[in-house]
């Protein structure tokens, strides 16, 4: 097998624009190192089918503003057994892996922690669209998911306003607001309903009125998934506005498409980052942006982390929804 320190790389759970960025700075920073570095490709359940590849420079050229991920991606059942956990070691020793690199969000670093317990070396970089991992200011994806939704956004109104309606644009996020607050603070969205906060449709519906009253036809309604689907509100939303109210559910198109420039940097310097950190030793840790810097931090004390919701943000677009 030779000498040379040999990494695993893989992506986990929902695929995130950016991830390819990740995988191609985790590589080439690898082979600048000396090391060997070997994709795993279908994440965890891959890694139970042996489903590696060595890679090289050549495989990850062109791949920066790729979305999805060229490792692909799936979950896996079987994986957080303990039988699924045993094999998984077993299979990594075999294959003489010194560290893990695990890209995805809470659930998938939930996994490399259960792993790094049996002795497994990790490093995890965050990725996924719904920027809840509250240990990092962002993660991976997050921008483009937010920037897709705001030009859908920008489109609805376009019908909205010629028809002089409240349209509720419904957006990923899981438990987390933050696609629905970002996006709908840029698109100026009149109201948002999402899981941080009570969402009282009465006072809601109250304020699309008196914005009505000001000459204020139309409305953007912004809906986080955590919050149920766009068809429980629409038919409330007509009976208390008297309002012709439509629904739009953005679905994945928030999760593919090209990386923003924002993303594309995040995870360049995340996949750097994690190869530093193996470099130094500094392992069961998670790459996170804090305050602009990048930092290794313990796994567990990165998923123990909680979100902190822009509480300045909503209370900002709450005022000027006029």
């Amino acid at each position: 097998m030779g000498d040379k320190k040999r990494i695993g790389i893989l992506t986990s759970g929902g695929d995130a624009p950016g991830m390819n960025a990740a995988i191609r700075a985790s590589v080439n920073a690898a082979l600048d190192e000396g090391y060997e570095i070997y994709g795993i490709n279908r994440g965890y359940a891959g890694l139970l089918d042996k489903d590696f590849i060595p890679m090289n420079s050549a495989m990850v050229a062109d791949i920066m503003g790729q979305g999805g991920t060229i490792l692909r991606t799936s979950r896996s059942d079987f994986f957080p057994t303990s039988a699924g956990l045993k094999r998984s070691t077993e299979i990594l020793d075999e294959y003489n892996i010194d560290t893990l690199i695990v890209i995805g969000g809470d659930g998938s670093l939930t996994g490399a922690l259960m792993l790094s317990r049996l002795g497994v070396k990790i490093v995890g970089m965050p990725g996924t669209i719904d920027n809840d991992f509250g240990a990092s200011d962002f993660t991976i994806g997050f921008d483009t998911a937010v920037t897709t939704a705001i030009d859908a956004i920008s489109k609805i109104r376009d019908t909205t306003f010629s028809h002089n309606r409240i349209n509720i644009v419904q957006v990923m996020g899981r438990s987390c607001g933050d696609i629905a607050l970002y996006a709908g603070f840029s698109s100026a969205a009149e109201a948002l309903i999402i899981p941080e906060k009570e969402n009282n449709l009465e006072e809601i519906c109250a304020d699309l009125l008196r914005g009505k009253d000001r000459g204020h036809l139309h409305s953007i309604v912004m809906l986080a998934e955590g919050c149920g689907s766009y068809r429980d509100y629409v038919k409330k939303f007509e009976e208390l506005t008297q309002v012709t109210t439509k629904g739009t559910n953005l679905g994945y198109i928030q999760r593919g498409g090209s990386p923003t420039h924002f993303d594309r940097n995040l995870a360049s310097y995340m996949g750097y980052k994690a190869v530093e950190a193996i470099k130094n030793d500094d392992i069961n840790t998670v790459i996170v942006q804090r305050n602009g810097q990048y930092i290794a931090m313990p796994i567990e004390e990165a998923l123990a982390t909680k979100k902190i919701f822009n509480e300045e943000m909503y209370q900002i677009m709450k005022k000027l929804a006029k």
